[in-house]
């Protein structure tokens, strides 16, 4: 018994040694916006978010910036080995009667029976806080426990150009409202340009921006977003919904079709007999994408966004996932509405438009195109405007592109 206990507190060091590691090296400097949007005084934060955007670095900083390296705090990895042997009740039990105030659990997802677990630590230990994070497949109205009357979920998404602008030049500028967007973008573009030019980065972000580890090495930016697509197709996804190993292909195949022509407007029959997917389980696949940030689905609005009907238009959902599976250069008009359209849609309802691109929150109307776009599309709407690529600064109802990228 002296011996199991022995090990089982030299595996728990070993856990805490490998937090105080990536606490030492967790930089403070560049710290996002959402860590301010986070209600941290909640019993139970759920971080959600598509694989390399950043949701262990966020918790670590926030660790970094309110608690120091001792007992009250610890922060492990679901996909440690410990866990091959050990309960993650019983670890955070452990932890709590040793003094400890904060557990943060990462890769949740990577734990099968995550959603029970969390339930009963939630239940069982009021006195500990804790913070996990996973997938941004995960569901919680699909796990065993009911999560969603404890868990306050938050979803992080890659950066935006604004996020871009401080991490790769220093340049810090604040967030901007659609509002402040459509009413005063003359003012707000001749402020920026005056300490940087937006375009000499833009096409740098629309490349490799979006995603935060573009900062350890743009050369291996694309092999790395490779490898993360690859683990979200094989791993994430047959985890999550259960899809047998043979039927990732048909995934595979389904992605690559639509990545070869996005803005990708569906037809399930024809797609049906390219991929070999059946049309009901075509639906179900594109959820799939969908769920994994893979792909972003565009709806008109009287239809309603639900697994039965089917979306206007089916777009990658951020423009470093078109430079990457695409065989050839993207397309430019394409990359102008995916930006637009990943950028806006963070804290806006985003619908198809029977005159223009897009409708925005049932009031906004945008057309999106090049600096030598006309408005024959939006002529007679109210609240309408052209949104134009290749313009620093626009007038009356003409906006540049990148000023959407200051959304968030």
């Amino acid at each position: 018994m002296f011996l199991i206990l022995q090990d089982k507190k030299a595996k728990m060091e070993t856990l805490r040694q490998k937090f105080y590691e990536k606490y030492a090296r967790t930089q403070t400097v560049m710290v996002r916006n959402h860590i301010h949007t986070i209600d941290w005084s909640n019993r139970m934060i759920g971080i959600k978010g598509s694989r390399g955007v950043g949701k262990t670095t966020l918790v670590m900083q926030y660790l970094k910036q309110n608690y120091s390296p001792d007992n009250k705090v610890l922060y492990v990895s679901l996909d440690d080995f410990y866990f091959s042997e050990n309960r993650l009740y019983n670890l955070a039990d452990d932890f709590r009667k040793k003094g400890g105030i904060l557990l943060a659990i990462d890769e949740v997802h990577r734990y099968k029976n995550w959603s029970v677990e969390l339930k009963n630590i939630y239940d069982d230990m009021p006195d500990l806080n804790v913070i996990f994070t996973g997938s941004s497949l995960l569901h919680l109205q699909k796990a065993k426990a009911d999560l969603s009357r404890r868990a306050v979920m938050y979803e992080i998404p890659g950066l935006s150009l604004r996020e871009y602008l401080a991490f790769e030049g220093g340049n810090s500028f604040p967030i901007i409202t659609l509002e402040e967007i459509t009413n005063h973008h003359v003012e707000l573009a001749m402020e920026i340009i005056l300490k940087i030019k937006p375009l000499a980065y833009f096409e740098n972000y629309l490349n490799y921006g979006y995603y935060p580890f573009f900062l350890e090495n743009t050369d291996a930016f694309h092999q790395k977003l490779t490898e993360i697509i690859l683990t979200v197709l094989d791993v994430d996804i047959p985890q999550f919904e259960e899809i047998q190993v043979s039927r990732i292909q048909y995934l595979k195949r389904l992605l690559t079709i639509i990545s070869r022509s996005v803005p990708f407007k569906p037809n399930n029959t024809t797609l049906s007999e390219r991929t070999g997917i059946t049309v009901n389980t075509l639906k179900t696949y594109l959820n799939y994408l969908n769920d994994a940030r893979l792909i972003s689905m565009l709806y008109f609005q009287e239809k309603g966004i639900n697994s039965l009907n089917k979306p206007e238009k089916i777009f990658l959902e951020n423009t470093n996932l078109m430079f990457n599976l695409s065989s050839s250069a993207p397309d430019v008009g394409n990359l102008r509405e995916t930006f637009f359209f990943n950028q806006i849609h963070m804290k806006h309802n985003v619908f198809a438009s029977k005159e223009s691109d897009f409708q925005i929150d049932n009031y906004f109307t945008f057309e999106i195109g090049g600096k030598n776009k006309q408005q024959k599309q939006i002529i007679g709407n109210e609240n309408a405007f052209v949104v134009k690529d290749d313009i620093e600064i626009g007038s009356d109802n003409v906006i540049p592109l990148w000023l959407f990228g200051f959304l968030y």
